[in-house]
C-alpha cells in the first residue's frame, strides 16, 4: 500500500489590509489585537507542533511558548512576508530550541550515569486495530518525524531543512525516505 504524499500548503497570501492593522496595533501593545491573532493562528500551530513532536501535552506547552515568543518578537516582524509564514517558522524555531534542550538534558542525565541510554519502548495498538496517520506519524523516531512533517506536510525543501535541523541535505533525504518506509509498514498493518 502506497502512502499518498500529502498537498503541499498554499502559498500564503500576503496580509489583507485589516490584518496588517491588526498586527500593527498588536505590535504596539494592543492585547486584544494579539490575542485575536492567536485565536486566528493557534490551531494552525497547535498542529504543526502536534506533528513534529507526537506528544499532545508537550504540543500544548510548546504552543504557549510560541506565542509568548511571537508577543516578544512582533516588532521584528516587517511584513516583508506573510504573517502566516513569519509565525510558522517562529513556530518551527521553538520546537527545534525545545528538542535541541531535550538532548542536551538527555546527553547530561546520560553522561551522570542516572539514565541508561535506551530507545524507549515500543507501543503498538492491540491486534485488530489499525492506526490511523496522526498515529502513525506521532510513533516516527524524531528525526524521521521531523523531517517528514517538514517535507511532506509543510512544504519545506530538503536544502531548507538542513538548515533548520543543522544537518546536511542527503540526511534530510534518508530521513523522508526511511519515515515514509516506517508510515507504510505501520500503515499496512
Amino acid at each position: 500500500m502506497d502512502v499518498p504524499a500529502p498537498a503541499r500548503p498554499a502559498i500564503d497570501r500576503p496580509l489583507t489590509a485589516a490584518g496588517l492593522e491588526l498586527v500593527r496595533r498588536a505590535q504596539h501593545g494592543d492585547e486584544a489585537a494579539f490575542e485575536r491573532l492567536y485565536r486566528e493562528h493557534v490551531g494552525r500551530v497547535y498542529a504543526l507542533c502536534i506533528r513534529m513532536l507526537g506528544d499532545a501535552t508537550q504540543a500544548e506547552e510548546l504552543v504557549q511558548d510560541v506565542f509568548v515568543q511571537v508577543w516578544r518578537r512582533l516588532r521584528t516582524f516587517a511584513g516583508q512576508s506573510a504573517f502566516s509564514t513569519w509565525l510558522h517558522r517562529v513556530a518551527v524555531n521553538v520546537v527545534l530550541m525545545d528538542r535541541r534542550a531535550a538532548g542536551r538534558r538527555a546527553r547530561h542525565l546520560t553522561s551522570t550515569g542516572d539514565v541508561p541510554d535506551a530507545e524507549l519502548p515500543s507501543h503498538d495498538p492491540p491486534a485488530g486495530l489499525r492506526m490511523d496517520l496522526e498515529q502513525a506519524i506521532a510513533a516516527l523516531p524524531a528525526g524521521a518525524r521531523e523531517v517528514f512533517v517538514l517535507y511532506d506536510v509543510e512544504g519545506y525543501t530538503h536544502e531548507e531543512i538542513a538548515k533548520l535541523l543543522g544537518i546536511a541535505a542527503g540526511t534530510s533525504k534518508a530521513q523522508l525516505f526511511r519515515a515514509r518506509r516506517l508510515l507504510r509498514e505501520k500503515l499496512e498493518r
